[in-house]
């Protein structure tokens, strides 16, 4: 392999050349080739076996390297071995942007469903309208989604956390607006509700206003702290009192991951 470098040494010494050729040395070129052709970095040595006798290598690769310091691909030496790589700063290019899909459980979809149409809502009454104890996962992860905020505090013993549906919600789902969700016709009429319902059921008219309302009390600053720091809960199946496990399963594809999750209700 060094006589064939030597040989196109001798060529390009024949060979008419300019300016910017003339003055830069042959065995350059001959380190960027190799360099570029193998597909893994390589060490001096391996280098040397490759290259006419008398080059110094490692003085080539120094000038190589310094060559290449302004340029979008710089010559590196990682583990004690040579390769090009992008330049740092212009890593950003080679960012790519992808979209995590999640599934959001049953029990996700439908305290999703009783924040949207019955915001401001506490926990408790989250659960006292599904039937069933709802878990602290569970509002965790549509805290991630940032479909979902807390709001305020209830003006009652406790004072629990209110929630409310964000913008992102309304984007999600191609909404101008909370009016626009459906009302009790188009729920029956697309099937998601028994035609057969009890007397006086209705559907709440949700409302865009973000205003508290006189029962609630805005949020302090240690509350935003305290959802901040909150250690993360992985979402559970939701459990009655008696800790039998609720209908959690079958998982309906829904939106994107968009936040970071904080914690519920306190």
């Amino acid at each position: 392999m060094a006589s064939l470098a030597e040989k196109r040494m001798d060529e390009a010494e024949d060979a008419p050349v300019g300016p910017e050729a003339e003055a830069r040395p042959e065995e350059l070129r001959l380190l960027e080739a190799l360099l570029f052709a193998s597909s893994e970095p390589l060490d001096t040595a391996t280098l040397a076996k490759r290259m006419p006798e008398g080059v110094d290598v490692k003085a080539a690769l120094a000038q190589l390297q310094a060559e290449y310091s302004t340029r979008g691909v710089n010559l590196v030496r990682i583990a004690n071995k040579w390769t090009f790589r992008t330049a740092g700063d212009l890593a950003w290019l080679m960012t790519r942007e992808s979209t995590e899909t999640r599934r959001l459980s049953r029990a996700a979809i439908e305290v999703l469903a009783i924040i949207a149409y019955h915001q401001p809502v506490t926990r408790a009454e989250i659960e006292e309208i599904r039937g069933v104890v709802t878990s602290k996962g569970t509002l965790d992860v549509l805290l991630e989604t940032g479909w979902i905020r807390p709001r305020g505090r209830r003006k009652t013993p406790g004072r629990p956390l209110t929630f409310g549906t964000t913008e992102s919600f309304l984007s999600q789902f191609s909404l101008e607006a909370l009016g626009d969700l459906p009302g009790l016709e188009e729920l029956k009429g697309t099937g998601m509700l028994d035609t057969r319902l009890p007397t006086g059921f209705t559907v709440p008219s949700p409302s865009d206003d973000p205003a508290l309302r006189e029962d609630e009390d805005p949020l302090e600053p240690s509350d935003e702290l305290e959802l901040t720091l909150a250690p993360r809960v992985e979402p559970e199946g939701d459990r009655n009192p008696e800790g039998n496990s609720n209908s959690e399963s079958g998982n309906i594809p829904e939106g994107s991951k968009n936040s970071e999750g904080n914690e519920g209700e306190s």
